[in-house]
């Protein structure tokens, strides 16, 4: 395609004149792309301040950014940082900072090309990073990105030489390419992207939809496609503009600023457009051939040291992912038991010690880790009850040695063999499975029979769930992406940039570094997404009825599950009557838990575990057949945090 548009641009003059005008480079100097850029950019920070003093009410109790709610996301920042966000978050002093953002944005609009404008940039780009943790709904990037821009080119206009001007807006530039790059790439992975259907599913959502656009897109799917395809196109191949001296700056540039105006046209993303395009000019500048006129002298040193810096970055990577998989991986105090399959599964517990009634084995849900259960086995140690916490085959140090297409069938044997080699003959089980885990441990249940002494649901899947709860059919086709997405990256060395997510803080702090280091291991991203496919597959065809269990059974329901997905109550009530009524069987909804929180949260967790616990003190207590029947009841309430409690609510594990 480039060899073609160059031989366009050599030929005759009504050609050579039209292809120019649209293919080339687009020559700005050094002055004319830092004005350009610094005006657009605060042409953003103008429109987000002045819609910050006008919706004031948002901050105050009960908004959107009300601060005594945000600032619960800072609690594991350090005690200055949360005083000056305090300060800041003040309803008198975040309007002096957005009137004085005002007054510095629009003085940065006039003409102008002193050394006052660094000063200004750089405020709007301080104050700004400032203010986002105080109000961060509702930006949606766009104050990110133009924070950015600010900050550089501040940093440009008062930088002691040309070559330090030409470092930052080369920063600049490659973090516009980045953004392209990435985001096309991580959209790539999806299978809605690759077939072009998901430019009509944006258009159909609450959030980013408009109607009149989808039904046009409904109308026309052979146009939806191409255009999808084209924006995939357009991010994935952004840098191609420093090829062949610029020849596909002009088309790529503007293709880049139809797809904003789309957005914030039609997605309601206003000021997408000014933050994103703000960076162009200095693409475009560092993009122009340094034969040009307008950027002699440009100093470009900054991709190459940029690039040597990648590559140690990527060296540090890789490290760091083979030490946190030697950390997953290892498991010098615990056992292995191999099952039928060939796969060696790890688990620790307390089957040797002292202690009454059944063993508590406990399995955890779709890409999560035994550590989940940490708080609840503490509560068992501390009322002398034994349990045993595995890994399934590829999670932490547990293989997966089968050659065979992986179907669940094969955790539950697993499951059950386990049970055989490390629970003494005899000796009852009471299986405790949270999420996908409680499937697993109802289907081997089936297989155990009377050795099952009980089973508990903790917030669990159900076979027929993508069929009868349609918020669990909608969220199932973005699960598989969001997988896929995380173990390709994970496998790409990216585990470096994983935060520690708040869920792993809450744990107790013994099992914190080994959860992290299997939460970044992307074995257990890779078995997550081969159990997902399996499950899915499972579900769909799962025609029932469940059958019949002739054991205890304990179902914890987290109300802002239940809340958000009213028909998942009904479904556990399916969980809770697959057991006879001349045993005992209770159902309760933890109130203020989500789904992780029931297990991660120390006060959710434990009152979940206080459950647990009297559940098997009375089942053990009581003689066979001899239950007190069905009973339902809500947890009490409890202190939890509210912004953080939506982490990781959506999906099934």
């Amino acid at each position: 395609m480039l060899a073609r548009l160059a031989k366009l641009r050599a030929s005759g003059p009504t050609a050579r004149t039209v292809v120019s005008a649209l293919t080339g480079p687009l020559p700005l100097s050094r002055g004319q792309a830092l004005g350009a850029s610094e005006r657009i950019a605060a042409l953003t920070s103008l429109l987000s301040s002045l819609e910050h003093l006008t919706l004031a009410d948002q901050k105050r109790p009960g908004g959107l950014n009300d601060w005594a709610l945000a600032r619960r996301g800072h609690a594991h920042s350090g005690r200055p940082l949360r005083k000056l966000l305090d300060i800041v978050a003040d309803e008198r002093t975040s309007r002096v900072l957005h009137t004085a953002r005002v007054a510095a944005s629009a003085a940065l609009l006039l003409p102008g090309d002193s050394r006052a404008r660094g000063a200004a940039n750089l405020f709007l780009g301080l104050s700004g990073a400032l203010l986002y943790p105080t109000h961060r709904y509702g930006t949606d990037g766009s104050d990110q990105a133009s924070g950015l821009v600010q900050t550089a080119t501040g940093l440009a206009r008062l930088a002691p030489s040309p070559a330090a001007q030409d470092a930052l807006m080369w920063y600049v530039a490659l973090q516009s390419n980045m953004s392209y790059v990435v985001s096309g790439w991580v959209k790539l992975l999806g299978k809605d992207w690759r077939d072009g259907s998901a430019l009509t599913g944006v258009l159909r959502t609450r959030t980013y939809g408009h109607e009149k656009a989808w039904r046009l897109a409904r109308r026309h799917p052979r146009s939806a496609r191409a255009l999808a395809h084209g924006v995939l196109a357009m991010e994935c191949l952004f840098p191609v503009l420093y090829l062949r001296g610029g020849l596909l700056t002009r088309p790529v540039i503007a293709g880049a600023v139809a797809f904003h105006l789309a957005n914030g046209s039609v997605m309601g993303l206003g000021r997408f457009i000014p933050a994103f395009v703000s960076m162009h000019p200095l693409v475009a500048y560092t993009s122009t051939p340094r034969s040009h006129p307008a950027v002699a002298g440009r100093d470009d040193r900054m991709p190459a040291a940029a690039a040597l810096l990648l590559a140690g970055t990527a060296a540090a990577a890789a490290a760091a992912a083979v030490r946190r998989g030697l950390r997953a991986t290892d498991h010098p105090f615990g056992s292995t038991v191999t099952t039928r399959h060939g796969n060696e599964l790890a688990y620790d517990g307390t089957i040797g010690t002292a202690g009454e009634g059944p063993v508590a084995v406990l399995v955890h849900g779709l890409g999560a880790l035994p550590a989940h259960f940490s708080w609840y086995t503490r509560a068992l140690n501390a009322g002398g009850r034994p349990w045993l916490a595995y890994s399934r085959a590829g999670y932490g140090a547990s293989k997966r040695h089968s050659s065979s297409p992986y179907h669940l069938g094969e955790s539950v044997d697993d499951l059950v063999d386990l049970i055989e080699a490390a629970v003494p003959e005899g000796r009852q089980v009471s299986l405790v499975g949270h999420s996908l885990g409680g499937e697993l441990a109802r289907r081997a249940a089936v297989r155990l029979g009377e050795r099952v002494h009980s089973v508990v649901y903790v917030d669990s899947s159900h076979p027929q769930q993508l069929d009868r709860s349609s918020r669990q059919g909608e969220n199932a086709q973005h699960l598989e992406a969001l997988i896929r997405s995380t173990s390709v990256s994970l496998r790409a060395g990216l585990g470096v940039l994983m935060q520690t997510p708040g869920w792993i803080r809450n744990l107790p702090a013994p099992v914190r570094d080994r959860a992290m280091a299997e939460l970044a291991d992307h074995r257990m991203w890779t078995a997550a997404l081969r159990e997902w496919r399996a499950a899915e597959a499972d579900f769909r065809s799962f025609e029932g009825p469940l059958p019949r269990l002739e054991s205890h059974a304990l179902v914890l329901s987290a109300q802002q599950t239940v809340d958000s997905d009213p028909d998942h109550l009904l479904l556990h009530k399916d969980l809770a009557d697959a057991h006879p009524a001349d045993r005992t069987v209770r159902s309760t909804v933890v109130e203020n838990a989500d789904h992780d929180s029931l297990l991660t949260d120390p006060q959710l967790a434990g009152e979940a575990a206080r459950h647990l616990l009297a559940f098997l003190g009375d089942t053990t207590a009581a003689l066979p057949g001899a239950g007190p029947g069905r009973q339902t009841t809500t947890g009490q309430p409890s202190t939890t945090d509210q912004q953080s409690a939506t982490a990781r609510q959506e999906g099934t594990r």
